[in-house]
């Protein structure tokens, strides 16, 4: 509107427009408008102020006319207050301007610089006496105010008076007696007129004080005028002193001063006292002693009057005036006033004791409203003590009054008896204890009443909300620079403490400890914690040295273990990445010792480990290990003893006296904590499944490019933890409350994905607790029966286990494959995995033991003198006590054992189904049961040991013990790789046991004849079918032996080649492995000393490289060499082949035995083969025909070399040539044919469809077969293999042969010091071997008498070679002569093929032969090479001594090549031209 105003004035000034059309239209505007004319007044006072700037006198006339014509719409006063003195003269509106600023230059000087004049008080003093007189009479009931006003007034008006000075003396009579309040405050009412007056009357009075100390009577008149609004704080606020900028200064120069405290007492100062430079003292100004406004604020708190007061503390800083004590004093004293009468109610104290009634001013107490209810108390009261903080430390009687009401209104509230309305408190009270009540502590001086008295209020919280409460009491000192001036002091405390704590004055140190840690427990703890982490000897005195704690304390100390633990700062690995941190394990070690000693809450530990087992993170699991072991007595160790192992298969009591390092009867209150806290939160189950699921989890997910032995580390202690964890809640736990808790095993394995193991593991104390219970329900129904005896009980308990394990059977099926359960029954693997040792065997030698160490216990209480007689008859009784119930244990367990025994003989038949091979059957029983089973627990290994046993025992059907034991033992290389550390020490215990069954039955043949010779886990061939002629072999006790020799030797092998590996898991699990087996193994002096030498080797390698296998190494060492006594030979061990004059025997009625070779027919049944004795001996003779053969041909091909021994130099250098040559070809010819027999090994393999995998996975599917072959032929390399993979033990004497030649490998590969003489070595074996036969076992002869050795050999070699020559004619006629018979096709074929096989193996088999027979002609000290046996001075001294041998030696193998060669080709062609004759007669036919 006004910019339309301006523009209509404008357009007339500038006469676009007439003046009188504008005047008639503002005249028209002003009617309707009220408010118009003084906007028109203020364009006009626009206009005249642009115009003036103007020269153009015509505009502004127009103006002036404008003006002047609406004068009689526009009050000439509002054109006076706008316009300027020159234009209202010309409109007449001022006579002269002159005159005009002549009078207000007088006005303005009057009003503001002339003073006028009163009569002072040292004028006329008499008017002030009578008002002095007249304000301090005694007031009565009779002097009204109304009364004293108007004598005021009249003083006043009589005597000349000035009002102000006469309100200044009303202020100072008020401050003498401000009791009188209710006189004088009427009276100031009525005669204040302005309150901006007696404001700045009063603000100069606090003016007066700037300088000195403010007397509190003025506060509190300040106070009670500002109560009853006579005056304003905003208008007196800045009256009062010292400024607020003065103060925050003031307030962030105390945080610095706070901050460099600290700083200096974080410094250490090395120099001399001497020479430490004191600072000059400055002096500080107090400003809260002269401080107004505080002052202000604490009179009105006396008052009461909350509101006036909450306004000057927004003002200052925060906890700015709560520093100040008096105001924090008022405060607290005027929430006692508020809270009294809901303290009163609520306090749970008798009221006798809360009767009195509460002290303080009266008018604090008749200004204060009173909460009645806890939505009121939170409202009003807990504002109040936000705004005290921690410094409501100043009185500790309203910290018990809120802490108390606070415990009544959480009772209340678990219980429901808190209105919803009221419930809004539970949050407050969650405020005050963080901002009130946990601070105050800290500023208390250590009052441990005070701190239990917290606790019980605090304990009603979860342990969630309490911990972060303690966090942020922990963290929070910096707010205030009290508290971090605290936090120093109570930090250098505790650094001079843990300097001199130690196990001497533990006691004193703990007093001191306590008094700290009532105070400030989060300071004190972090500081110990960090030297604990750092310095672990601490752990031992600083426990010892808690014990003065409160309560409160011990759950902080809980929360900063965790908050330790999680510190993200801090990584878990040493340097190395290959060990868990030195700090971990300490903390963890504290913690379970802290966790055992005093009442500390677990739920906060034991959830810290939950949530990090959800994270996928392994490494806290420490702590509940540590937590368990100390505090239940369990521990895991792979060190225990063979008799804590023994005991673990006994009882609970046994377990407890003689299965733990630890006495478990002193942790059963600590154990029973622990259980309580777990259930209470859900945690057992819990922790079960999360730590099942991670022991997998940590390969594939949390440590995937971490180092093997940190991943092998955190696998065995998440697999310790579980075991160690599961038997604690089979220790402690009802086996009701377990089994509420427990999921079936079905869900365990597909819902929770735990693995098969760890899932029985937790449900076999359920199982053996419901076949227990069904088996007293049956027993309860045959009570009336008197002839109930044994064998009905047993009956009982098989029925009860059939009833309660049948379903188990029927949710386990459906897991697996039904491939899987064509070989093993459901039943047979659920019953394998759900007994234990305390199912199979009684440990009567530890229970003997034990029960001898009690009775010796005895002795010694009667013996000792100074035992009073009280506590002698105490300590006796309760070693009887334990006698006889360890004696009651054992019988029960005998009982039991007894039932279970008869319960597996009633299901054995059931076990092994045989729908496929056994070999597949073994594989399924191996995979599926005890590989997985022997690696989880020490106990388990040894239960495994103990089933395969009890499996041949009871004679069960279509399993051969000897297969599995083949299968146990022949190639361990893989099995012992895979292993983490703890597994190796595991899997060692189990090949230690199973080696223990193995070396008893072969320690005599009594004991083999009696518990394996007639059961048919010793069956050598086995058959299907019903004819009656198919009579199972048993293997004899010699050649177990061998088969003993054999297993000994192929662990060596395995053995030798880990510990050659270079690989740290190999090296270290061979070394574990071979320590615990070290009681079985090795037995054969050949072995131990290869081994031996490889240890030795290793231990001087890794020296200085790799701390912890050489530490392994140097103590397999030691253990080994104090073995060695009970080393044997060789033969001592086993019998080794057959002597020289029984192969002559053989070889001289080959004819007939190829005959009738001719005539025995063979047949294969599902892979089977069928063998007869008439067979097995036609093989020997075919086998010494061959060796006669190959014999008379060595010699024909030896005897040029001799007669060229004697030629030049020259020759000799061609010769040489020519053998290196000879070697090349020969190494490529044995490629060739290799490669060959593979081909045809493959085609023989599917056509019989028998799917046989390489040599490398022969340990692992291989059936049980004996190779009968119809017609002569000599044994090769390739068929001692099948008789390996197809497990023959009935031919001894092939075994041997078979592991001799495996040793040679093992030399030569193993052998770096025999590699230069190889070729040496080589020729002149050869040599040996043609010379030599087995029956010249005897020492080596002296040079000198190798003439007449010489010529011995050369007649017993032409008797052989005669022997032979016809041995072979004869057995070709036989061969041709009989094969038309042969009429089955697919016989034909498998002759043909069997035919082919041997021709490309002749020349295997010719150098197989003669290393065999070299080995028969060295003397039986020299078998093994320098390598193994460690004679390589003697053996170079002996090489030396034949070296006439070895030149005839070397010049023959120069000749030998050719000759082998050719007779190889000519086989070929003879087999060739033998198949197409047969072929062309059967196509006759």
């Amino acid at each position: 509107m006004k910019n339309a105003l301006f523009e209509l004035s404008w357009r007339v000034v500038n006469g676009q427009m007439k003046v009188e059309s504008a005047i008639n239209v503002l005249e028209d505007l002003c009617e309707n408008v009220k408010e118009l004319p003084v906007a028109i007044a203020d364009v006009f006072s626009i206009l005249d102020i642009e115009l003036s700037v103007l020269e153009d006198t015509n505009q502004r006339d127009k103006f002036i006319s404008l003006v002047s014509g609406c004068e009689k719409f526009v009050a000439s006063s509002l054109l006076k207050e706008r316009l300027d003195l020159e234009t209202l003269e010309s409109l007449g509106l001022l006579a002269s301007k002159s005159q005009f600023n002549q009078k207000y230059v007088k006005t303005k000087t009057k009003l503001y610089y002339k003073q006028k004049k009163f009569n002072l008080l040292r004028e006329e003093s008499e008017g002030y006496a009578k008002l002095i007189a007249e304000l301090n009479q005694e007031i009565t009931e009779k002097i009204t105010v109304d009364q004293s006003v108007e004598n005021l007034k009249s003083l006043i008006g009589c005597f000349d008076l000035d009002p102000n000075r006469v309100l200044d003396v009303l202020l100072e009579s008020f401050e003498c007696r401000p009791h009188l309040e209710n006189f004088y405050v009427p009276l100031f009412k009525e005669y204040v007129t302005e309150r901006r007056t007696l404001c700045h009357i009063l603000g100069f009075k606090f003016r007066f004080f700037q300088d000195e100390e403010t007397p509190t009577s003025l506060y509190k008149v300040a106070a009670l005028l500002l109560q009853h609004n006579l005056i304003d704080l905003e208008t007196l606020y800045p009256h009062l002193l010292p400024a607020d900028a003065k103060i925050k200064e003031y307030h962030q120069k105390e945080a610095d001063e706070a901050k460099a405290y600290v700083r200096k007492l974080s410094v250490v100062n090395l120099a001399e006292k001497s020479e430490e430079v004191k600072e000059p003292e400055v002096v500080k100004i107090d400003l809260y002693v002269t401080n107004q406004k505080l002052g202000l604020c604490e009179a009105l708190l006396s008052l009461g009057v909350w509101d006036r007061a909450k306004e000057i503390l927004d003002k200052l800083p925060e906890f700015f005036g709560t520093v100040h004590k008096p105001i924090a004093t008022g405060l607290c004293a005027m929430v006692h006033c508020m809270m009294d009468t809901l303290y009163k109610n609520n306090a749970g104290l008798p009221k006798k004791i809360l009767k009195g009634k509460l002290s303080g001013d009266k008018n604090l107490l008749r200004n204060i409203r009173e909460v009645d209810s806890y939505r009121s108390l939170h409202s009003e009261v807990f504002p109040v003590m936000r705004y005290i903080g921690p410094y409501t430390s100043c009185d500790p009687v309203l910290l018990v009054k809120i802490i108390r009401l606070g415990k009544c209104f959480m009772t209340k509230r678990q219980s429901g008896g808190i209105t919803p309305e009221d419930d809004v408190a539970y949050y407050g009270f969650l405020n005050m204890l963080d901002e009130v009540l946990l601070p105050s502590m800290s500023l208390l001086p250590g009052n441990c009443c005070l701190s239990e008295e917290l606790w019980s209020f605090l304990k009603l919280f979860p342990y969630e909300l309490r911990y972060r409460l303690y966090g942020n009491w922990k963290n929070d000192y910096s707010q205030h620079p009290k508290l971090v001036r605290i936090r120093a002091d109570c930090l250098e405390r505790a650094r001079y403490l843990m300097k001199r704590i130690s196990k001497e004055n533990v006691k004193q140190s703990g007093r001191q400890l306590g008094k700290l840690s009532h105070s400030n427990p989060g300071v004190l703890f972090e500081y110990v914690l960090s030297q604990i982490q750092t310095h672990d000897n601490f752990i031992g005195p600083v426990v010892d040295s808690l014990k003065y704690l409160t309560s409160l304390s011990y759950d902080m100390l809980a929360y900063c273990i965790i908050d330790a633990l999680a510190n993200p700062d801090k990584s878990r690995m040493k340097y190395d990445d290959t060990n868990i941190s030195k700090w971990l394990q300490s903390l963890a070690n504290f913690a379970g010792c802290i966790c055992r000693k005093y009442q500390v809450d677990l739920a906060g530990l034991m959830q810290f480990v939950a949530n990090q087992l959800k994270a996928g993170k392994s490494f806290d699991l420490l702590l509940l290990r540590e937590v368990v072991t100390k505090m239940a007595g369990i521990e895991i160790s792979e060190e225990i003893t063979d008799d804590q192992l023994n005991a673990m298969s006994g009882g609970e009591l046994l377990r407890q006296e003689g299965g733990y390092f630890a006495q478990v009867r002193n942790t059963k209150k600590s154990s029973t904590r622990l259980k309580d806290s777990l259930l209470e939160h859900d945690l057992a189950l819990a922790l079960c499944i999360l730590m099942s699921q991670q022991r997998d989890g940590v390969i594939y997910e949390e440590s995937a490019e971490s180092h093997l032995k940190l991943v092998g580390k955190l696998y065995d202690q998440c697999q310790d933890t579980l075991v160690q964890f599961g038997s604690f809640l089979s220790m402690q736990l009802s086996t009701e409350e377990f089994v509420k808790r427990l999921p079936t095993i079905d869900t365990l394995i597909t819902a929770y994905h735990v693995p098969a193991d760890a899932a029985f593991f937790l449900c076999r104390p359920q199982y053996t607790y419901a076949i227990n219970s069904k088996f007293d329900e049956l027993r309860k129904t045959d009570k009336n029966n008197k002839q109930s005896g044994s064998q009905l009980k047993q009956q009982r308990y098989i029925e009860a286990a059939d009833e309660v394990m049948q379903p188990v059977v029927e949710l386990i099926r459906p897991i697996y494959s039904p491939r899987v359960w064509e070989d093993l029954s459901a039943t047979f693997f659920v019953t394998f995995w759900s007994m234990s040792m305390y199912d199979l065997a009684v440990p009567t030698t530890v229970y003997d033991k034990q029960i001898q160490q009690l009775t010796s216990q005895i002795t010694a209480i009667e013996d000792n003198e100074d035992l009073p007689q009280s506590k002698k008859k105490k300590e006796k009784e309760r070693c009887s006590s334990l006698i006889a119930k360890l004696k009651d244990e054992m019988k029960k367990q005998g009982d039991h054992c007894s039932r279970v025994m008869a319960r597996l003989k009633a299901q054995r038949d059931s076990w092994f189904i045989s729908r496929s091979t056994k070999n597949e059957t073994i594989t399924q029983f191996l995979q599926l049961c005890v590989f997985p089973r022997c690696c989880f627990t020490a106990s388990d290994a040894v239960y495994c040991a103990k089933f395969i046993h009890i499996l041949h025992d009871l004679k069960t059907p279509n399993f051969s013990t000897l297969i599995c034991c083949d299968r146990i033992f022949c190639d361990i290389t893989y099995t012992v790789t895979n292993c983490t550390e703890n597994e190796a020490h595991r899997y060692g215990r189990f090949l230690c046991a199973s080696l223990d069954t193995i070396m008893k039955w072969h320690s005599s043949k009594e004991i083999y004849d009696k518990e394996c010779a007639a059961y048919p886990g010793f069956v050598t061939v086995f058959r299907k079918g019903t004819d009656s002629v198919n009579i199972a072999d048993q293997l004899d006790y010699e050649n177990y032996r061998h088969v003993c020799h054999k297993w000994h030797f192929r662990i060596t092998k395995a053995m030798v080649a880990c510990l050659e590996s270079g690989n740290y898991i190999q090296i270290r699990n061979a070394l574990i492995v071979l320590t615990k087996i070290l009681p079985n193994y090795p037995k054969i002096q050949q072995f131990g000393q290869a081994l031996e030498r490889r240890v030795d080797r290793l231990r001087q390698d890794e020296k200085g490289k790799r701390p912890d296998i050489y530490a392994l190494a140097m103590m397999y060492s030691g253990q080994l060499k104090g073995k060695k006594s009970i080393w044997v030979q060789e033969t001592m061990f086993h019998h080794k082949e057959m002597k020289g004059s029984q192969k002559k025997q053989g070889g001289s009625s080959s004819k007939q035995d190829s005959k009738a070779n001719g005539e025995t027919k063979s047949s294969k049944e599902n892979g089977e083969v069928k063998e007869s004795s008439k067979e097995k001996k036609s093989e020997k003779k075919e086998k010494s025909e061959g060796k006669s053969k190959s014999e008379k041909k060595d010699e024909d091909k030896k005897d040029p070399g001799t007669k060229k021994s004697s030629k030049d130099k020259s020759k000799d250098k061609e010769k040489s040539k020519e053998e290196k040559s000879h070697k090349e070809d020969k190494s490529s010819t044995h490629k060739e044919k290799a490669i060959k027999r593979e081909v045809e090994e493959d085609g023989e393999r599917g056509q019989n469809k028998e799917n046989k995998r390489s040599k490398e996975e022969a340990a692992d599917k291989v059936e049980v077969k004996i190779r009968v072959k119809e017609e002569a032929q000599e044994w090769t390399e390739r068929d001692v293999r099948d008789i390996r993979e197809g497990h023959d033990f009935s031919h001894g004497d092939f075994k041997v042969k078979e592991e001799k030649l495996e040793k040679i490998k093992i030399k030569r590969t193993h052998s770096p010091s025999e590699v230069k003489d190889r070729d040496h070595k080589d020729h002149r074996l050869e040599r040996a071997s043609s010379i030599g036969s087995q029956e010249s076992r005897g020492s080596w002869r002296s040079p000198e008498g190798s003439t007449k050795l010489h010529e011995d050999r050369d007649t017993k070699r032409r008797k052989v070679e005669s022997a032979s020559a016809s041995g072979s004619k004869d057995r070709d006629h036989s061969e041709t002569r009989e094969r038309p018979r042969k009429s089955p096709s697919n016989e034909r074929e498998r002759e043909r093929k069997d035919r082919k096989r041997t021709s490309l193996d002749y020349a295997d088999d010719r150098c197989e032969g003669e290393v065999k027979r070299r080995r028969s002609a060295e003397p039986q000290h020299s078998h093994s090479s320098s390598r193994i046996n460690g004679d390589s001075d003697k053996h170079s001294k002996r090489e030396q001594s034949r070296d006439r041998l070895d030149g005839h030696a070397k010049e023959e193998a120069a000749e030998d090549g050719p000759h082998k060669s050719k007779s190889k080709e000519k086989s070929k062609n003879k087999d060739k031209t033998r198949d197409k004759s047969s072929s062309s007669k059967k196509s006759k036919k």
